[in-house]
Parts: C-alpha cells; structure tokens; sequence
C-alpha cells in the first residue's frame, strides 16, 4: 500500500510525540503542515528549513486554524494539556475544548482523517491521573467529539491511547494493541508516531479506538501488524 498522497496537519509539532512523528512524515515522504505557537521555539528545533510548511497560531484563534487547514486532507493531534504545571493551561483548554476546536473546524473545511494521540486510561474515572484536572476524563471527551464528527460514512477517524510515553528509540519492541482500555504499559514516542502515520493509509485503523504499549524486546523492522491486532 502506497503512503498517504495528502497533506496532513500536525498540531502539537513542537512536543516530543510531535517531532517523532514529523520525522516519521519526513521518512515516508508525506506532504505536512505543522501547526506551532511558537517560531521561535520551532527554529530552536527544526532550523529554518522546514519554514515554508508552518503556520503559527494558538489553539484558542479559530481564524488562524482555519487558515492553516486550507488544502490540508487530514491531521494529526499530538496536543496535550500538563497538569503537573500550574502555570500552563488546563486539561479542560487543551484536552477537551483544543481536540473539540481542531475537530469541528477540521470537519468544516473538509479534511477527511483525524488521527488523535489520547491516552490510556481515558474511559477510567477513577484513574489517579483525574486527580490533576480530570486530565483522562477531558481526553475522552475530546476523544467522543472526533468519533462524532469523523464517524461518518466519507470521513474516519483513528485514536491512539499510549500507554507511559518512553524517550527511548523506535522499532526495538514488539507491540501490543488492545481495544476496551483494559491493557497497562508505557510506550516509545516514536512508536507511537510511526503508528499515528501508518493509520493514515492503513484500512486497519479506520474508525478505530485502541490502546497502545510494548511487549517484548525484539527488533522490529516494520509495526504495521498493529492493525491486525484490531482484527482479531
């Protein structure tokens, strides 16, 4: 199966989940646009060669998003709130009305994928981690307005709930993916990115929900059999 022929938004490129999965991207040879709060911090990352497919605005400027979406097919959002942070927005601004935002303004400008990085846990209110601003709980909700608006018959949707995110290299473990949020792990970054494109062209993530983590480690050449997964 060919890569992904559009062009996909990614919000959310300058996070560490982000810059896997802009790499990944690259690697596959797929048309981007990323979507940044900050120039300054993207040339920190990127330098200035990737200037030319980037749009700079915040979450809140619906103006500026809807800007940024025109001629882009699908998107990614690797977006996430910090709760641990007192100064930063809360989940409820980012987690829930940020993916709301994206997905309606997404829907209305006609793009046909939306890839949602979520997390696991996101259907367990009773989580620890709803402790700091019902951070799992606000994931969900943005997670049920994606399903509404890319549920349809000429649009999909795929969500990803990782497990702990690992800083640690790709392809080195065997994965799992599970549906009914009843699996606990962590997770490489850039697994998780390397799925989050792959869903883009793979009939296996259509309209799917699934959890994510590793299992064993063993080199992977390829992570595609993650779809299957779903399949049994």
């Amino acid at each position: 199966m060919q890569p992904y022929s559009g062009t996909v938004f990614v919000a959310g490129a300058t996070g560490r989940t982000g810059r896997e999965i802009l790499k990944r991207l690259q690697h596959y040879g797929v048309s981007f646009r990323l979507y940044v709060r900050s120039a300054d911090k993207l040339k920190e990352l990127f330098g200035n060669a990737i200037e030319d497919f980037v749009r700079i605005g915040s979450l809140e400027d619906e103006e500026a998003l809807k800007s940024a979406l025109e001629e882009c097919d699908a998107i990614i959002s690797a977006i996430g709130s910090n709760p641990a942070d007192p100064t930063a927005p809360p989940p409820s601004a980012i987690d829930r009305d940020g993916v709301m935002r994206l997905a309606a303004i997404a829907e209305s400008r006609g793009l046909k994928k939306f890839v949602l990085l979520s997390s696991l846990g996101a259907t367990k209110p009773d989580h620890p981690l709803n402790k700091y601003g019902q951070v799992l709980k606000m994931k969900l909700e943005g997670e049920n307005e994606v399903r509404r608006l890319f549920g349809s018959e000429n649009r999909s949707y795929t969500i990803i709930r990782p497990g702990g995110l690992l800083n640690t290299p790709p392809f080195m473990h065997r994965l799992l993916a599970a549906t009914g949020d009843s699996i606990s792990g962590s997770v490489s970054r850039g697994d998780v990115a390397e799925v989050a494109v792959l869903s883009l062209w793979n009939d296996g993530a259509r309209n799917r929900t699934f959890e994510l983590i590793e299992e064993s480690e063993e080199q992977q050449e390829s992570l595609v059999s993650v779809f299957d997964m779903l399949e049994e």
